[in-house]
């Protein structure tokens, strides 16, 4: 792996060290005090907060908006720029989304937009009140409800930020969505939802350069963190993940000119009580796509059902073309250093391409326990593992099942 992955790059550093400053160096722009918001839990504070942002955002220097401790209602905010000088937002109190899902038209609810030299912090908290969306979301058929259903976060055309001391919970969908951003760092976030939260994936990510995703806790109902097309550059270590389906590349292949993954390093995690551990899937059939310089190491995972998964069979719905080879390219995967329990015998599970077989795919230093009475096992379709040190189960020791059982 490139050392370029592990260390966020110097002028970023110094970036983020100038955008800290701001708060010290600037006028605070509080939404209760300045732009009359309430923390009633009833009043709107979208006017509030959009006008304080628009305010900071013509400002020729550094400036801070401050959300004071309290508990505000949203109904939606778009945060847009480009902005004249670095901006901090500091999140004190809790801001609440409605909680009745039919108010939201489109998936937003917060929104940053075109922005450059940002940093959120403060220890606050963006709850999506989302336990009416999960009744009516848990129908996998029902898109056009889900299609209107909001992220709590998004980041769209983000470039230098920092995102440190933030909550999200009960996210009506998914928690944080990254888009087209460029050198964003999320540290210490954290992600609340239930385990049966349809949806409501952690992070997740496309089209992206440089993200660095450090020292978060997700809990949730879905991917911890899921990574799609355009994806590269990428650092994610120190994550506790669970409950959730994991830390998963993908899904990919369902839909046509997706962009290459590429250098991702995913480290130093502990994954517990989840469907899968370090997972890599792609769509049978469909479009073709790239997966390269992939690497998952020093991982612990507790009781996970599936710790180590690459699966191009994947097809949660029964909605795809089964029978079908995916078309995506699997290269240079790493799984290294891999311990802990799996809550199913097959602890290590590679479901590859029949007509793009994966190549360069290295185990190395795996010890996995069936927690039940049987032995770990581990199978593979299509590819042949390159193998070193401690191995448990042995590589790919036991035969793979015709039928192959689907994964969330």
């Amino acid at each position: 792996m490139a050392p370029h992955l592990d260390i966020v790059p110097s002028m970023f550093v110094l970036l983020l060290l100038f955008i800290s400053a701001s708060k010290v160096q600037s006028d605070a722009l509080d939404v209760v005090a300045k732009f009359g918001a309430k923390a009633d839990g009833k009043t709107d504070l979208s006017k509030p907060f959009l006008d304080a942002w628009k305010e900071a955002c013509a400002s020729v220097t550094p400036s801070t908006v401050v959300i004071p401790k309290g508990t505000y209602l949203l109904t939606k905010v778009n945060l847009e720029g480009p902005c004249k000088a670095p901006i901090e937002i500091n999140v004190q109190g809790t801001i609440q989304a409605p909680a009745d899902p039919s108010v939201f038209k489109d998936p937003n609810w917060v929104r940053f937009y075109s922005i450059e030299n940002f940093k959120m912090s403060g220890g606050g908290i963006f709850d999506g009140q989302g336990s009416i969306a999960y009744e009516k979301n848990k129908d996998p058929h029902n898109r056009a409800f889900r299609s209107k259903l909001p992220v709590n976060i998004r980041f769209d055309f983000v470039t230098n930020a920092l995102i440190q001391d933030i909550t999200s919970k009960d996210s009506k969908l998914f928690h944080v969505n990254v888009f087209a951003c460029k050198n964003i760092t999320l540290e210490r976030f954290k992600v609340e939802a239930p385990e049966d939260s349809p949806n409501t994936d952690g992070i997740h990510l496309g089209k992206s350069d440089g993200v660095n995703i450090i020292g978060c806790d997700i809990k949730t109902g879905d991917d911890c963190i899921s990574i799609g097309d355009g994806t590269k550059n990428m650092n994610i270590k120190e994550i506790t993940c669970g409950p959730g389906h994991g830390i998963s590349i993908g899904s990919l292949g369902k839909f046509p000119n997706e962009e290459p993954v590429e250098g991702i390093k995913v480290s130093n995690c502990t994954i517990t009580n989840t469907s899968n551990g370090a997972r890599i899937k792609t769509w049978p059939g469909e479009s073709p796509g790239i997966v390269t310089d992939i690497h998952f190491e020093d991982i612990i995972v507790n009781n996970v059902s599936s710790p180590i998964l690459i699966d191009q069979k994947y097809c949660p719905w029964s909605k795809c073309k089964i029978n079908e080879e995916s078309k995506v390219k699997l290269s240079n995967i790493s799984f290294k250093n891999i311990r802990g329990t799996s809550a199913l015998p097959e602890a290590v599970k590679f479901i590859c391409s029949g007509s793009s077989p994966c190549q360069n795919v290295e185990l190395a230093d795996i010890d996995i326990k069936h927690t039940g009475a049987e032995p770990a096992t581990s199978q593979c379709l299509n590819v042949k593992p390159i193998t070193s040190g401690k191995l448990n189960p042995t590589p790919c020791s036991s035969p793979v099942p015709k039928t192959l059982s689907a994964t969330a």
